[in-house]
């Protein structure tokens, strides 16, 4: 199961991409998008919000269930991936690429719950 060195993933399955400070692209990982099955919906809702620390963000239902994704800290979303809305199947095709649901601002920093590539291996072995 692939799980990229450079991300940060939290304990619900979510991986965070840095790309700039303070600046992350963010997604499910390989691990939870096989949990869920086919995606068949994704509301990742607006750019421009601000979304509060273990609040939800976004949503992504599958033929099995529906699973949100939780802010893993204070962050204003800044864009949201237009492509899933037309092809959610790209979540489960690409999860670490063109399946990421929203790219996001961090305004607090990330908690120590927050793992490294090695730490989530060892979460989901």
């Amino acid at each position: 199961m692939e799980i990229p060195s450079s991300f940060r993933y939290t304990p619900d399955h979510e991986w965070l991409e840095p790309l700039g400070e303070d600046l992350y692209r963010m997604g499910i990982t390989e691990y939870a998008q096989d949990q869920l099955g086919d995606v068949v919906f994704i509301e990742t809702g607006a750019a421009g919000r601000i979304v509060d620390a273990g609040a939800v963000v976004a949503e992504v239902e599958s033929t099995k269930s529906v699973g949100e994704i939780y802010a893993p800290t204070r962050l204003e979303v800044v864009a949201v991936n237009e492509a899933i809305k037309d092809r959610p199947e790209l979540v489960n095709q690409e999860p670490y690429g063109a399946g990421w649901l929203f790219e996001a601002r961090l305004l607090d920093p990330l908690p120590d719950s927050i793992l490294d590539a090695e730490g989530y291996r060892l979460l989901i072995d």
